[in-house]
């Protein structure tokens, strides 16, 4: 049955790909058009109408401005506890908006009393014309969390807090290839130091997780490669999608020549599709997510895994914790239903669940199904980047979990 579900759930989205006729040129501007009686309002406006502050228009043709969106909160994080974080996102056009993609670089830096430390500043850049695609993504943290060993993994009761310092950096580089498929090369460094249980000196992290690579306490694991890159992108607007569809795939490679401790490598597989009801004016989207990720060879350090919660966004498994569910591949499915409360488009809710599973710790075969689900508020923050707060609350068997966040999981 698991079996039949997982592959309705992959199937499904690409037969509804194939029925689009949207094609990037012409598609309909989601959240942009006039057709709608009700104007549009954001936090900005009502901000500017209570305060009596006069701005200039910014025009709906050509290349705009650039639109900001910044959110100090305090906010769960990984390991316990709550840290203050400072999300700023600023979204712009480098090209027509007849044309091309919107661009946007976010930077959030965050800090808690428990010791926990981050800095991360991504960018998702595209040129004009969408024929050429730029992303980067660097991080510093510290990051201790707490870890369940492979597969199901222990019980609530026996989980560790395990410490580490991370780093990453990794730089994208695409260029289109046909109308709608990009493919191009990324450098990708993975750094993990200070890697020690943190809370109980009498568990030895090897034996716990009962895995060798990456795991020897005080050690330092480096993962240092290249990857293959094939994108296709048909969305107008990745900060809050309305139509369209997301395929991606990467082959990382990483080479003891390049600084890597071993020789090993990884796949992942993405795909999202988004399918939008009603006027285009609203917002009214149901949103299909799915991913697989697998490691290729025995040697890949054990925070270099596949996990929950660690996407190259680190979005997926809302309702459960990040690192909850570890294992040498991993699939994770996640369906969310989106819609405007207010017609002015400034508030709005959503509802989700999501599932994952992860490969067994002894064996190349998958655990059940581990489900979550949810609901979320929303608040337009800017309407011309059509960005929100996204205020989510996740349930699981394990987990009771609030986020707030700029912009939309997936």
């Amino acid at each position: 049955m698991r079996k039949l579900l997982l592959i309705a759930f992959l199937i499904i989205p690409y037969w509804a790909a194939a029925q689009d006729t949207t094609t990037a040129p012409g598609r309909r501007r989601y959240y942009e058009a006039e057709e709608d009686s009700v104007p549009k309002t954001d936090i900005i406006r009502v901000l500017k109408d209570a305060f009596h502050i006069k701005s200039s228009n910014i025009p709906r043709k050509g290349r705009g401005g650039v639109y900001y969106s910044l959110l100090p909160a305090p906010s769960n994080v990984p390991g316990g506890g709550t840290a203050l974080v400072t999300s700023t996102n600023a979204a712009f056009y480098l090209g027509p908006r007849s044309t091309t993609n919107i661009s946007n670089v976010s930077f959030s830096p965050s800090f808690s009393f428990s010791g926990r430390f981050s800095f991360s500043f991504s960018s998702n850049l595209w040129l004009e014309g969408n024929y050429r695609n730029i992303t980067g993504d660097m991080r510093f943290i510290v990051n201790p969390q707490y870890t369940w060993g492979l597969g199901n993994g222990v019980s609530e009761d026996e989980k560790q807090l395990l410490g580490n310092n991370y780093f990453r950096f990794y730089q994208t580089f695409m260029r289109k290839i046909n109308r709608t498929l990009l493919a191009g090369l990324g450098y990708h460094l993975d750094w993990h130091t200070a890697i020690r249980i943190k809370n109980n000196d009498s568990v030895y992290l090897p034996t716990f997780v009962k895995y060798q690579y990456g795991t020897t306490p005080g050690q330092h694991t480096v993962s240092s490669g290249i990857s293959l890159n094939l994108l296709e992108d048909n969305r107008n607007n990745s900060i809050n999608p309305q139509a369209g569809h997301y395929a991606n795939a990467v082959l990382r490679l990483n080479p003891t020549f390049l600084g890597s401790n071993d020789n090993w490598s990884s796949l992942y597989l993405d795909y999202r599709k988004y399918f939008h009801y009603g006027p285009s004016w609203s917002q009214n989207v149901l949103a299909l997510w799915g991913y697989y990720w697998t490691v290729l060879g025995n040697k890949t350090p054990y925070l270099d895994l596949p996990s929950i919660g660690w996407d190259p966004k680190n979005r997926s498994g809302r309702g459960i914790e990040q690192n909850r569910y570890r294992g040498k591949a991993l699939i994770n499915l996640e369906a969310e239903y989106r819609r405007d409360i207010l017609p002015n488009g400034l508030l709005g809710f959503v509802v989700f669940a999501n599932m994952n599973t992860v490969t067994q710790p002894d064996k190349y075969w998958f655990t059940n199904f581990h489900p979550a689900a949810g609901a979320g508020i929303r608040i337009k923050f800017n309407k011309r980047s059509n960005t929100n707060i996204a205020l989510d609350f996740g349930m699981s068997k394990h987990d009771r979990i609030f986020y707030i966040d700029l912009g939309e999981a997936f």
